[in-house]
């Protein structure tokens, strides 16, 4: 944004839904999953079995969410650029591409140390992507509403839906990092 742009009230709530799309990204990362990774990680036989675990998750799979993230970012920066104006094909792609491509990674990611597939990330990922044409048509605010609203989303159905598995887990990890 250069100085021809002002900050009104379409920017700052741009600003505060794309925080809400990070805080998103972020808890679908370290909810559950990446916590019961690092502890597989950390239990795994030393030598070739963890060296191929580190590899694989930490290198080969965060490869793509964070190819994700900075997709997401650019396609947040032309979207507080011009928050009445739909975006672009290449932002857009970026934007929910990004999101989709983080979603998917995070599958994999996921499947490589727990062996399930997250079939609601997979469908929202191809929903998102399938939102693209869309997105060059209306308000990059609404676009960036629905990514944040679908992540939201996303979140409660997940939170919901794994429950006392969930928080089990959680309190297992806690107590396991105690000792």
């Amino acid at each position: 944004m250069g100085a021809e742009h002002g900050v009104d009230a379409g920017v700052a709530v741009a600003a505060i839904v794309g925080m809400a799309v990070a805080a998103a990204l972020w808890w679908l990362y370290f909810d559950v999953v990446a916590l019961v990774a690092a502890r597989r990680l950390a239990d795994a036989e030393p030598g070739r079995e963890q060296n191929e675990m580190a590899r694989d998750s930490y290198s080969i799979l965060h490869l793509p969410m964070v190819a994700g993230i900075v997709l997401v970012a650019l396609g947040m920066k032309k979207t507080l650029g011009h928050v009445e104006d739909p975006l672009k094909l290449v932002p857009a792609a970026a934007l929910l591409g990004g999101a989709a491509m983080y979603l998917v990674a995070h599958v994999a990611f996921r499947y490589r140390h727990i062996h399930t597939l997250n079939t609601r990330r997979v469908g929202l990922s191809v929903l998102l992507v399938a939102f693209i044409p869309a997105a060059v048509e209306i308000p990059a605010l609404a676009t960036i509403s629905v990514l944040a609203l679908a992540l939201a989303l996303l979140i409660v159905v997940e939170t919901r839906s794994y429950g006392e598995a969930r928080k089990r887990t959680q309190r297992e990890l806690r107590r396991a990092g105690e000792h």
